[in-house]
C-alpha cells in the first residue's frame, strides 16, 4: 500500500520525501516498481524545460531547484547538465545582498528564555512558530511586514503591514490572523526576538490566554531566529531587490501576492525535499493516513 502511494503521487512529490515520511526504501519502491523509464532529452530540449521552470519561479531558481523541477517531471539528467546549461545561457537568480535587522531590545519589559535553543526542527505542524518584522522602502515611505512561519513547513501562517512600527499592533494582527487559520494546541512555542512589539503586554495576553510558551532570543543574537531571518532574506532576494515600489499600497500588494500565491504554494524549499510549504503539508498529512 504504502508503495503504490508512492507510484501514484511519484508525479507530485519528490520519492525520496515519501519514502522518508513513510520509512520505507527507495531501493526497495524502485525495486518493486519494476522500471519505468525517465525522459532523456537533447540539450535543446532540456533548455527549453530550464527556461520554462525558470519563469513559473519567477526568475529565482538555481541549478538546484531547476534540477528538483526537471525530475518532477521525470526528465533524466545530472546536476552538472543543468548547471552548465544555465550558465551557457546566462539563466541566473538574483544574487543576495546583505540588510540590516533592527530590533528595539532596549526597554524594562520582562523577556522569555530561549526554549527553542536554535533547535528548529518539527515533527508536526503547530507546534512551533517563529514571528518577526522587517521592512520594505518605498517611494512615499516605509512599510513594515510582521510575520508568523510555522517551522514545520516554513509557511507562512500569519502575516500584517502597516506604516507604522511604533506599538505592538502590527505582529499582534499576524499573530492573530495565525491562530484564527490554524486553531492550535495549547503548549504550542512561539519564538521571537525581544523587540518591545513581542514582549508588549498586549502580545504576552494573548499568547498567555491560547497557553503559548514564550520563547525569545538572546540579544543581539539573529541566529537564534534564523529561519524567519532566511525567510526575509528570500523575501528580498526573490522581490524587494528587484523592483522599486512607488506607493506603500503597491508593496502590499506585491507581498501579498508574494506571500499567498507564490512562497506558500510554489516556491521549491530545499529542507522540505524542494516541495512548497503547502505541498509539504499536504504530502505529510496523506503519509500520515497511509503509515
Amino acid at each position: 500500500m504504502r508503495f503504490e502511494f508512492i507510484r501514484v503521487e511519484k508525479a507530485n512529490y519528490p520519492v525520496r520525501l515519501m519514502c522518508r515520511l513513510l520509512q520505507v526504501s527507495r531501493s526497495g519502491f524502485y525495486a518493486w516498481l519494476e522500471g519505468g523509464e525517465a525522459r532523456e532529452l537533447s540539450d535543446r530540449q532540456l533548455l527549453r524545460l530550464i527556461r520554462e521552470i525558470f519563469a513559473e519561479s519567477r526568475e529565482t531558481y538555481g541549478s538546484p531547484r531547476i534540477y528538483r523541477g526537471l525530475r518532477v517531471l521525470d526528465v533524466r539528467c545530472d546536476k552538472a547538465r543543468v548547471e552548465r546549461l544555465m550558465r551557457e545561457a546566462g539563466i541566473t537568480p538574483p544574487r543576495k545582498r546583505k540588510y540590516r535587522v533592527t530590533t528595539d531590545s532596549n526597554h524594562k519589559n520582562p523577556v522569555a528564555p530561549n526554549v527553542l535553543q536554535r533547535d528548529f526542527t518539527c515533527s508536526e505542524p503547530n507546534r512551533r512558530w517563529a514571528g518577526d518584522i522587517t521592512y520594505v522602502w518605498t517611494l512615499t515611505g516605509w512599510l513594515y511586514l510582521a510575520v508568523i512561519l510555522d517551522l514545520f513547513s516554513r509557511r507562512v501562517v500569519g502575516w500584517a503591514m502597516d506604516s507604522r512600527l511604533d506599538t505592538e499592533a502590527l505582529p499582534l494582527r499576524a499573530l492573530q490572523m495565525a491562530l484564527a487559520d490554524r486553531m492550535p494546541d495549547r503548549g504550542l512555542i512561539h519564538h521571537s526576538d525581544r523587540g518591545t512589539q513581542y514582549t508588549s503586554e498586549a502580545y504576552q495576553n494573548v499568547l498567555k490566554a491560547r497557553g503559548i510558551v514564550c520563547s525569545m532570543s538572546r540579544r543581539g543574537d539573529c541566529w537564534d531566529n534564523a529561519v524567519i531571518e532566511s525567510f526575509f532574506a528570500t523575501l528580498k532576494l526573490d522581490l524587494v531587490f528587484r523592483r522599486a515600489f512607488r506607493t506603500r499600497e503597491e508593496a502590499r500588494q506585491a507581498i501579498f501576492n508574494y506571500i499567498e500565491v507564490f512562497y506558500n504554494r510554489q516556491r521549491r524549499h530545499s529542507s522540505l525535499g524542494y516541495l512548497s510549504p503547502v505541498d509539504f503539508e499536504e504530502l505529510a498529512l496523506k503519509a500520515e493516513a497511509v503509515a
